[in-house]
């Protein structure tokens, strides 16, 4: 979704709000900015689809 698309769905005020929401947070560590790049560039390894585990999504229900 491009940041235009976002405006039109979520509208001016609600995207300045959240972008203050952000402004707001504190800045993340160096512990937790190398535990969450890990998790983002390696979770196609650690997880295979359902399917590949020879499950399927009715069976999770």
């Amino acid at each position: 979704m491009t940041r235009e698309e976002r405006l039109a769905i979520l509208g001016p005020e609600t995207v300045a709000a959240i972008h203050e929401r952000v402004a707001q947070a504190p800045d993340s560590s160096p512990e937790l900015v190398e535990e969450l790049r890990r998790i983002m560039t390696h979770s196609s390894r650690r997880y295979r689809p359902l399917r590949a585990q020879g499950r399927n999504d009715a069976e999770e229900e």
